[in-house]
Parts: structure tokens; sequence; C-alpha cells
């Protein structure tokens, strides 16, 4: 809920480009940002797992896609893949004079769930390579996974900006006040733009529906992990994309994108 508030909005873009750079330090300047397909930013947490996507531009003219992703979404790493290949295509030329100028495409993905549940990784960075000799193939795609509940430092722990950046990211909720201010001013924004208490009352009662919501959610798939209740998991989470189908259904969104955010077949969105 807190990544919505923090940076789905025009008023803290520089609180996402800040956060970005201190991700790829020492290796791309972001420099400005758009966000995309307005109807992917929901107005309410509930409705949709997806947050908001935006499209970056570095100083060297690379193209980075950033997409927060509150809740777990089937074949993931799919979908992953399908985002920034979209993005390499869209700068396609017509014509015979295009030779193939890619600019390079970066996804990020903040994750407020683990992506695998056997080996647990805060970020995972993945890049094409050679799979005999390890050497990078082409530098025109990245993923960037990062995980929140993989994070498991204390405040006084954190060593750079950006564990700082994901200790906060991660326990916004809960937190009383705002650490890090000392370290980098941006956390005085970031405690600001985050105050509840400047919240509309209608967009304070949308929040705490939405977290009452995601509350709800995750402590019965952690009840379910921790009971060792695969299916009835597995039926938790078939009943929520149905969901979610509807919303986005009724919203008159059409079947073949609700497919592929659901991963409902289109028969199935047809029946809701």
């Amino acid at each position: 809920m807190g990544f919505k508030r923090i940076f789905g909005q025009e008023i803290s873009k520089d609180l996402l480009i800040d956060f970005l750079n201190d991700l790829l330090e020492g290796e791309r300047t972001i420099v400005e940002l758009q966000f995309m397909d307005k109807e992917q930013v929901p107005d309410s947490v509930e409705r949709r797992g997806i947050i908001y996507d935006v499209y970056c531009t570095t100083d060297t003219g690379e193209k980075i896609i950033v997409e927060m992703q509150n809740k777990r979404q089937e074949s993931f790493k799919e979908r992953a893949l399908y985002y920034l290949s979209n993005a390499i295509v869209r700068q396609g030329e017509k014509g015979t004079k295009w030779k193939y100028e890619i600019k390079a495409v970066y996804g990020v993905f903040l994750m407020n769930f683990k992506l695998e549940t056997v080996c647990e990784q805060v970020r995972r960075d993945i890049i094409l390579i050679n799979r005999q000799t390890g050497e990078l193939f082409i530098d025109k795609m990245r993923f960037i996974f990062l995980e929140l509940p993989s994070f498991g430092k204390e405040e006084e722990a954190c060593e750079n900006n950006f564990e700082r950046w994901i200790y906060v990211l991660k326990n916004m909720e809960v937190l009383k006040r705002m650490p890090f201010k000392a370290q980098k001013s941006v956390f005085t924004k970031l405690e600001e733009i985050a105050d509840l208490t400047q919240l509309s009352r209608e967009d304070r009662m949308k929040y705490d529906k939405a977290l009452k919501v995601y509350r709800d959610n995750y402590a019965v798939m952690e009840c379910a992990r921790k009971e060792g209740r695969d299916e009835g998991m597995e039926k938790g989470r078939s009943e929520e994309k149905k969901e979610i189908a509807k919303s986005m259904k009724s919203d008159g969104m059409n079947i073949e994108r609700i497919s592929l955010y659901t991963g409902l077949s289109n028969d199935e969105i047809e029946k809701l």
C-alpha cells in the first residue's frame, strides 16, 4: 500500500528517481521518468495486484521499465519477460534505414512476495550470458527482482542508501517515525508524502480498506503455508484471481488483457 502512496504520483517522481539511482549506483543515472498506461494505476489496492508502471530514461538513453508489484501473480517471470520484450519491440522503426539501434531495457520488479521459496534473495540480477563461458552476450535486457520479505536487516544494520530504501519500503506500514533522515535528505520528503494524516477522508477510507484486504489475504496465506495446506492456498489464489478478474471486467478491460494479468482462460473470464 505504501508503494503507490510514495511512488505512484507525479509529485513524488524525484523520490522514485532517487531510489532507482541508488539501486543502479555506479552503473546508470536516471534523469527522467513518465507514468505509462494510466489504466494500470488502480484507485484502490485491493482491485489489482499491479501498483503502476513507469518508463525511465537514463543520461545515456537507456530505457528502464519499473513495475511495482504488491500481490503474487501467476507466471510472474513470464510476465516480466513479456513487459521487457514489448519495450524493445516498441523501439522498432518503419522503413529500410533502421539498423536495429536498440536502447537497453531494464525491468525493476519490486515485490512484496517471494519469487522463489527454495532460494531466498533480496536482489536478483538476471542478464543474458553465454552459457558455456559465462560472458555477457548482450547488455540490452536486464531483470532486477527485489524481494521485500527476504530483507531481514534492522534499521541500525543498514549499510548503504539502497538498504535504507528497502528497509523503509518493507516497514512503511509499521514505522512510527521516518529513519535515515540524517543520512539522506530525500527521506525527509518521503516522510511528508507518506504521512497518512494528510490523506483526504475519502482517500483514507480507500487506504484503510485496501490495507485490511491486504493484511487479511497475507494472514490467510501465511497460515496456510505454515500448516502445509498447499491445496487450500491454491484454491485461495484461484478465488482471488477470479475476484480480480471480475473487477477488471466490470471496469471494461478486454478479456485478453485480463487473461494476461490473471492467468485465467478466456472461457473462465467470460463465465464470471
